[in-house]
């Protein structure tokens, strides 16, 4: 169950909120992944993550029920209080990077759970545009599109397509490295 968190613990972790790059984004939904108990995960790039970044998995899914709650600023799925903070197991809150990443830009999430059928819920620039049935199969897929178009200062501040590329590379051998199964 996703749910908002109060205010005090939404202070604690509002650092982590901030999406920079490119590879910030695949940093966030790897772990996402991970946390999601996915075996596979591929990683679809275009202009090196900087025209459309595509993530799939066959982790565990988020519910229908689930998917608008995921896409508010601090909600989880993964704390309840301050104490729980301390007591964090997983690599994130499955949910948290998603609001800053719909902000900026048009994000596309698709997802199924064992017990729900497949839904799809679309963001353009923080406004949700639709949630209706999907035919995915099984865990979830993400398509992030348009990546700072409304933040054009940003944008200003991303290197060059092989450079970017290589940002995400190095991110995602560590992680292959810790993560090997």
């Amino acid at each position: 169950m996703i749910k908002k968190l109060s205010s005090n613990l939404i202070n604690q972790i509002a650092a982590g909120e901030v999406v920079d790059d490119p590879k910030s984004i695949i940093k966030e939904l790897l772990e996402n992944s991970i946390d999601a108990n996915s075996k596979n995960i591929e990683i679809i790039l275009y202009d090196g993550g900087l025209s459309k970044i595509i993530i799939n998995d066959d982790g565990i899914g988020i519910s229908k029920s689930d998917l608008p709650q995921a896409f508010e600023r601090f909600a989880t799925s993964k704390l309840e209080n301050l104490k729980d903070l301390s007591n964090i197991n997983t690599l994130g809150f499955r949910g948290e990077a998603l609001p800053s990443i719909a902000s900026i830009s048009e994000i596309t999430l698709k997802s199924k759970t064992s017990k729900d059928v497949g839904n799809e819920i679309k963001f353009s620039f923080g406004k949700k545009v639709f949630l209706k049935p999907s035919n995915i199969e099984e865990g979830t897929s993400i398509e992030i599109k348009n990546i700072f178009n409304n933040v054009p200062a940003r944008k200003k501040f991303l290197k060059s397509e092989n450079y970017e590329y290589r940002k995400i590379l190095n991110l995602f051998k560590r992680f292959a490295l810790c993560h090997y199964n």
